[in-house]
This record gives C-alpha cells, structure tokens and sequence, in this order.
C-alpha cells in the first residue's frame, strides 16, 4: 500500500513540474493595453502640453471647438446622403498618392524594432525627386542582448486611424472592393501587406489579414493587383487554423511590414495605392478549409 502511494506521487509531481517554453507567459486574464505595452509613437508635428493650467484648459477648449466643427460638417453630410452608388469597374480609386506634398508624408506612421529598443533596425518615408514616396533604410537581424529576444529586424509602415469629430475611429470606405492596387518600384525583397480590421475585443486586437508582396529589382516600376480574398487572417504573427473572408468593409488601416530576416538596406518607391472594383470577380475566399474528424488535434 505505501510503495503504491509512493509511486502515485511521483507521477503526480511529473505531471505538475514546471517545463521550459519558448513562448511568453500570459500573466492575465485579458489584455489590458492594444499595444501590449509598447508605447506610442505620435506624429512629429504633434503640439507639445501647455506647461500651466490655463495652457491646458486652453488647449482643451480650442480642440473643442474644433470637434464641434467636424461634427457640424459629418451632420451635413448625413443629411445629405449622398454616397457613392457604385464602383466604375476597372477604374482604381487611389487612396494614397503622395504627388511630391510633404503633408502627405504624415499620413502614415513609420516604425522599427530599433525605436521599441527591440533591435537595431532603422526605417525612413521620405519623397523621391519625382514626387513619389520612398519607403527605405536598414535591416538588422541582430537582437537585443536583453535575454528576452531571440530575434530581430523589422521595419514597417501604417496609414494613420481615420478619425472622425471627438477622436471616434472610423473604416476605410472600402466596402464593395475586390482588389488591392498598387503601382511600386522595389529591391527583390518581400514584403508583407497588412489590413488591420477595427476591432472592439481584446482576443481580436491584435488580428492582421496578411499577403505577401513579392518584388522585382531594377529600374522598372511594378504594378500590383491582389485580391481580398488572398489575405490570411493572422493573430501576433501566427497564421490561424480557421480562415474565413476579408471584412473589407471594417477595416481601420493598411499598412507594409518588412521582416525577411536578411540584413541589409531596403527600398521601395510607391507611387500610389488603391482600391478596384472587378465585376467579373466573384471569389469570396480563396482558400479550402481542412476540417478534421477529431476536432482535438495539435
């Protein structure tokens, strides 16, 4: 009776030992912060706090005004009810071209591993001599000695939340598109493009619908077309098991990541991006679902 207790203990502590992962342990019941923690990156043309009171109230008065502005000018709007009634198949509606303005410049958000103290990577949006947009810099695999890091080197590139009157996040209006246009000049790397949907749940925050970008190098430009339903739905960087269609109608914004693990400079010139509205295109989902007989498997 008592080796049968002795041996029923020690499977008992095997069970429950403590085994190394890889992975970061979740602390939580439920995420806290959209950003896991990192912070945020404002705009360089951002207005710094007034240092007094008075400043601060100031300040909140003023942007009230202006909130009350915007408000005024979307009731019009409503009121006025005038959308787009359709697409003109064929023809793109560009959403971003730069056209040689530096404000355009400020619609997106340019970021790094280097400015999250995660690596050594740098990344610049600068215009061209010829009005495009050149989206470059430096690749750095090396990781922070910190002993958290395994690896490193990434650079990406946002489009900035569309905000309506009192900061309310709104979509891109993309509903009724089928594809992605775009017109790049690249350097034979691939890059990854992102539509980040708006989310409401922290289990979704970090969703990102994914495709890759392959480029060509060379002094040509390249013209690129993908459709919606060729994004996968990826979660912190992990491709999900279970698939479904691009909700293009909800998304928040688009943005170009490059992580191919291989150090060196990077270039990508755009010119512009858009949307397209193919009529002949009838594919909701490009990919077939596998769906096990057991649904517990690894």
């Amino acid at each position: 009776m008592t080796t049968n207790l002795i041996r029923s203990l020690n499977v008992i502590k095997k069970l429950n030992c403590r085994k190394f992962h890889t992975t970061c342990k979740v602390s939580n019941f439920y995420e806290s912060n959209r950003k896991g923690g990192f912070p945020y990156l404002y705009d360089p043309k951002r207005e710094e706090e007034p240092p007094t009171t008075f400043g601060k109230v100031k300040k909140a008065c003023t942007d009230f005004i202006h909130q009350l502005e915007l408000f005024k000018e979307e009731t019009k709007e409503n009121f006025r009810m005038d959308p787009p009634m359709c697409q003109r198949p064929g023809e793109v509606d560009i959403q971003w071209k730069f056209n040689g303005d530096p404000d355009e410049i400020y619609k997106w958000t340019v970021t790094s591993d280097k400015d999250y103290n995660l690596g050594y990577s740098t990344a610049s949006l600068e215009l061209t001599p010829n009005g495009t947009g050149l989206f470059s810099g430096v690749i750095d695999t090396r990781p922070v000695k910190d002993g958290k890091q395994k690896v490193g080197g990434y650079s990406n590139m946002r489009s900035r939340i569309i905000k309506k009157a009192f900061h309310v996040q709104d979509v891109l209006p993309w509903s009724g598109f089928t594809h992605l246009v775009m017109r790049i000049r690249g350097d034979g790397r691939t890059y990854v493009l992102n539509l980040h949907p708006k989310t409401t749940f922290d289990i979704m925050w970090n969703d990102l619908f994914n495709f890759a970008l392959y480029t060509r190098g060379g002094p040509y430009w390249q013209y690129v077309k993908i459709p919606f339903s060729k994004f996968l739905l990826s979660n912190k960087g992990r491709i999900q098991d279970i698939q479904g269609p691009s909700p293009i109608y909800n998304m928040s914004s688009f943005s170009i990541t490059l992580s191919d693990q291989v150090s060196g400079p990077f270039r990508l010139e755009i010119d512009y991006i858009g949307v397209e509205q193919d009529a002949v295109f009838e594919e909701e989902f490009a990919y077939e679902l596998y769906k096990p007989p057991n649904p517990y498997y690894t």
